[in-house]
């Protein structure tokens, strides 16, 4: 082992700690809770959207592809997710037009509806952009999930949040290694959810397969 290779082990080694500890502490009942949002939106076919910026933006974008494919049981309907960060012309379009704080709000307005589940994702949990679209979302009679680090800041307030997940962490690279494993967690307590509901009666709307076919 070389002299600088030495030097990089205790860094390393704290992180990797920190996030363990920083995992193991992740809150179940919230993390129910955010099951509990997303069975029922699936359970009526509502629409789930997620939005977030930098890091959270691909997290957004993961979670709503894990949705869409990665809680596929056989037999039974699909989620139906988009993630807010994914139509690049409209984010855009909205930003140069009308600024970044409302380029998610906008597009949201297009497609929100009663029922509905609007997820916001930040680290801060000040992110103006996705503060905005959960405003309009909870005007809208649609159902708010956040998941943010640091304080919590303003996503974590009851009129913007129905269920807060918060990651007490001023990391934001730990931060977002939680968000990813909550994602995640979600998506497999889903499936273990989905698979005891009554299968879908109709057979075009129904997965042919787990998404999982060795779990």
């Amino acid at each position: 082992m070389t002299q600088s290779s030495s030097t990089l082990y205790p860094p390393i080694q704290t992180y990797l700690a920190d996030v363990s500890d920083l995992i193991a502490a992740l809150p179940t009942p919230q993390i129910a809770a955010a099951a509990d949002l997303l069975l029922a939106a699936w359970r009526q076919r509502a629409r789930v959207y997620v939005c977030g910026n930098g890091g959270s933006a691909a997290i957004a974008s993961h979670f709503a592809g894990d949705l869409n494919k990665g809680a596929n049981i056989a037999g039974r309907h699909r989620f139906r997710a988009s993630a807010l960060v994914d139509n690049t012309p409209a984010l855009m379009a909205w930003s140069n037009d009308e600024g970044y704080a409302v380029a998610m709000a906008e597009q949201l307005r297009n497609f929100v509806e009663p029922g509905d589940l609007v997820i916001g994702i930040s680290g801060s949990g000040n992110s103006a952009n996705v503060v905005n679209a959960l405003a309009l979302a909870r005007q809208a009679g649609a159902s708010t999930l956040t998941m943010c680090g640091f304080d919590g800041g303003r996503m974590a307030q009851p009129e913007l949040s129905d269920v807060t997940i918060h990651i007490p962490s001023r990391s934001m690279e730990q931060v977002e290694d939680a968000f990813a494993v909550l994602c995640h967690c979600l998506l497999y307590t889903l499936r273990r959810q989905i698979r005891l509901e009554p299968p879908c009666a109709d057979p075009l709307l129904a997965s042919r397969q787990d998404a999982y076919l060795h779990e």
